[in-house]
């Protein structure tokens, strides 16, 4: 029985790794489109966020990281939605109740969309909480931050892919 527990560890490190490494391979690469409802009842396809700066975030209610990030994300959706940027947020909880109470608690104006295993997946294995994808206005992944970002870099390179993109680097 100890041999199983070990041989189980032993491949739930290496399946972990795994999905880090093609979340990773991700990067510079154009972001896996999905097409989800979101709690509001919009049909929200990756695809028509083209010509914007994506900063998608995966997160959930009992994750403490993610309870401060995404006010912070919600202002900045505010601050720079008119140049061009959008937050689209999945949450990985497994049910929707508690979600909709979180969005309600922290007036969240941006999209919110339930995710599961398959779309987690996709995004290279979402293992542990919050994930963030920020997507140039092409539809390439430019960064991944995992754990809780440092907030102030973050915005900085969503500042200057905004600048990119408009070609005014004086933002």
């Amino acid at each position: 029985m100890f041999k199983i527990g070990i041989l189980l560890m032993g491949m739930f490190s290496v399946l972990a790794g795994a999905g880090d490494v093609r979340a990773q391979e991700l990067i510079h690469r154009i972001a896996p489109d999905f097409v989800r409802t979101d709690l509001a009842g919009r049909k929200i396809d990756l695809k028509q966020y083209r010509g914007k700066v994506v900063l998608l975030n995966f997160w959930a209610t009992w994750c403490a990281p993610c309870r401060v990030e995404l006010p912070r994300f919600e202002v900045w959706q505010e601050k720079y939605g008119g140049d061009g940027f959008e937050v689209v947020a999945v949450s990985m909880d497994d049910a929707d109740a508690p979600v909709r109470r979180a969005v309600r608690r922290l007036h969240l104006e941006f999209p919110v969309l339930m995710g599961d295993a398959r779309l987690g997946a996709a995004y290279g294995g979402i293992l542990g909480l919050p994930v963030t994808f920020l997507i140039d206005g092409e539809g390439r992944i430019v960064a991944k931050i995992k754990g809780e970002a440092d907030l102030d870099a973050l915005e900085l390179q969503v500042r200057n892919l905004l600048a990119r993109q408009s070609g005014n680097s004086n933002r």
